[in-house]
């Protein structure tokens, strides 16, 4: 993806009514640095004046008039900056607020196997981190840009108005140097430089959580030396693109430094060889007015050529920004149709992740009736998990037509299909809140009293016998935290209390114990009383053999399919992996 040419036009999009403010911001900005120039007229004023009653500097009866002038303008300029500051501001906390809520709205759009597959922290890290870069960049850096602009051009004026052989000797040095300085910044090479340093960043900066998140794992197996070598190669590489990137700009670098300070020293050298023929008061006061102002210069153009530098971490937020906005929503039907009744159909079905040239499912075809049992077992990575969340409609099929009721799901309202299905995940994506507010996420207008019947049907009595404050006790804050089990559990009286007709479990015993499976088993069986359709994906045999059907998923396809009395008569894949699983569950260590 191409880097922004122009940060500024997009940035522009997301400010609404403020966008003026920003332009106002930058010529007072500008304004500002203008005025701050004015003392240095002052100055040369007062040496006007010393130089013109020298040795007797008390007849210099106006320098502190001029003194006060410098300071009046001065302070002057520090006001009017602050104005500026005020405008650009404003405009920087609605262009971060309203680029946070568009990106939100977008991403709850979203399939929710989309944003599974990038990462939420990764999403997570993208807006926070994009919001306040470009939040950074027109609060501060734009106008102090502009400002850096007129300062220059203020600047150059300075240069020919008291002695223009002087400036011209002095803008001399400063054009070498801004030569040198281009080349340095030659965009196509400055992007593909600044792309190569932020992924070496953030290659280094995952590394480093996955090591500190490892850490326990690592103590425990003794493997300190060989879990940290990922981590050093991240360092290594971070650390060898820094010194390579340094070597490459010590020559120009080194040249642009001697250039853009060489203005004083060919002052000096000028006021050397005037000096042999002698040297006029004249001479004297717009030399050392000259070595005065031509560090300003020197300054001046070093802080543009960091800005260039800021643009550029702002274009790298922007493109993070449309990644994310480039993603496709999962589409509203314009025509909503309600569903007759909850039978699930598939139909030939096919699908193919993004940027994946082989399909996960591959022409599925399979009938659900409502209030039935079905499971989904099979090997790892076979599409179990996928075929069921093409169900919940996480993602759109490639090929072939999902209807529940006669509808296609796609033409069904998604509020309306949301209804009629719920999702136990794997892993049970509970909140940093109460067990109350957890459970309430099925139906936020539930009562305290209807959540702790779910919580009761969900056979979690007796995790809120052990909790501080019962139902109203915070996950994760001072030393409360449940096991994999008891948080499925609590997930399954979510579940509950939203009270769909059809419900997704999947491997919803992946992380229980023989307790807890057998109390998520019971919960189960209160689903299974109340009519309710279940579709269940599972590795664990003994948690499915009660199913009315259990279709064997394999490289995208139902290879078999039954009850678990008719596949362990097939001898099939079915009978293949019951069988194993019975010899694992005679295991034990001697």
């Amino acid at each position: 993806m191409e880097k922004k040419e122009n940060v500024l036009k997009p940035l522009l999009a997301y400010a609404g009514r403020r966008k003026v403010l920003i332009y106002l911001a930058m010529i007072i900005a500008g304004a500002a640095q203008i005025l701050a120039l004015v003392p240095l007229i002052y100055i040369w004023a007062i040496l006007r004046d010393v130089i013109n009653v020298a040795p007797d500097f008390s007849a210099a009866t106006n320098v502190g008039h001029y003194g006060w002038m410098a300071f009046g303008f001065a302070v002057g300029s520090i006001l009017v900056y602050f104005v500026g500051l005020m405008c650009s501001h404003l405009t920087a906390f609605r262009i971060a607020s309203n680029m946070r809520k568009r990106l939100m709205e977008h991403i709850m759009t979203l399939p929710i196997g989309f944003l599974d597959s990038i990462g939420s922290g990764k999403i997570r890290k993208w807006v926070q981190e994009s919001t306040q870069s470009t939040e950074t960049y027109i609060a501060h850096q734009l106008p102090d840009k502009a400002g850096m602009y007129c300062t220059m051009l203020g600047l150059v004026v300075l240069m020919f108005v008291f002695d223009w052989r002087m400036g011209l000797l002095c803008l001399g040095t400063v054009a070498l140097s801004l030569v040198v300085m281009m080349s340095m910044m030659t965009g196509k090479i400055l992007r593909e430089k600044m792309g190569e340093y932020n992924k070496a960043l953030d290659t280094m900066s995952n590394e480093a959580v996955e090591y500190v998140r490892g850490i326990p794992v690592v103590k425990t197996f003794g493997q300190s030396v060989f879990s940290f070598k990922r981590f050093k190669e991240a360092i290594d590489k971070y650390k060898n693109w820094v010194i390579s990137y340094t070597i490459s700009l010590r020559v120009p670098m080194s040249l642009y430094t001697m250039l853009v300070n060489a203005s004083f020293a060919v002052l000096i050298g000028l006021a050397l060889f005037a000096l042999k023929d002698g040297v006029t008061g004249e001479f004297l006061l717009n030399l050392l007015f000259y070595i005065i102002i031509s560090p300003a210069m020197t300054v001046t153009l070093t802080r543009i050529m960091f800005a260039s530098e800021n643009e550029m971490i702002v274009g790298e937020a922007l493109d993070k920004v449309d990644r994310i906005m480039s993603l496709e929503s999962l589409g509203e039907a314009q025509t909503c149709l309600t569903p007759n009744n909850n039978d699930i159909v598939i139909e030939n079905v096919r699908f193919r992740y993004p940027d994946s040239e082989r399909f996960a499912i591959d022409g599925v075809s399979l009938r659900i009736p409502a209030g039935s049992k079905v499971a989904f077992v099979g090997p790892s990575g076979g599409g179990k998990t996928t075929l069921a969340s093409l169900v919940a409609r996480f993602f759109d099929v490639t090929e072939g037509r999902i209807s529940l009721g006669g509808a296609d799901i796609r033409s069904i309202a998604k509020k309306e299909l949301n209804s009629r299905i719920s999702f136990v995940f794997q892993d049970s994506k509970l909140l940093k809140t109460s067990i109350l507010e957890n459970v309430r996420l099925g139906n936020p207008s539930a009562t305290e009293e209807e959540v702790l019947e779910a919580l009761h049907k969900a056979q979690c009595d007796d995790i809120l016998e052990k909790l501080p404050e019962g139902i109203h006790t915070v996950i994760g804050t001072k030393g409360t935290y449940l096991s994999g089990g008891e948080q499925q559990r609590v997930a399954i009286a979510r579940v509950m209390l939203k009270n769909t007709p059809i419900v997704v479990l999947d491997e919803a015993t992946a992380f229980a114990d023989p307790d807890n499976e057998a109390r998520v088993q019971k919960a189960f069986s209160e689903m299974s009383a109340d009519g309710k359709t279940l579709i269940m994906i599972a590795h664990r045999l003994s948690s499915v053999t009660g199913a009315d059907c259990i279709n064997v998923v394999e490289d995208g396809r139902i290879s078999e399919c039954g009850s678990h009395a008719e596949l362990l008569e097939k001898g099939g894949k079915y009978a293949s992996m019951w069988k194993q699983y019975c010899e694992s569950v005679k295991w034990n260590i001697k």
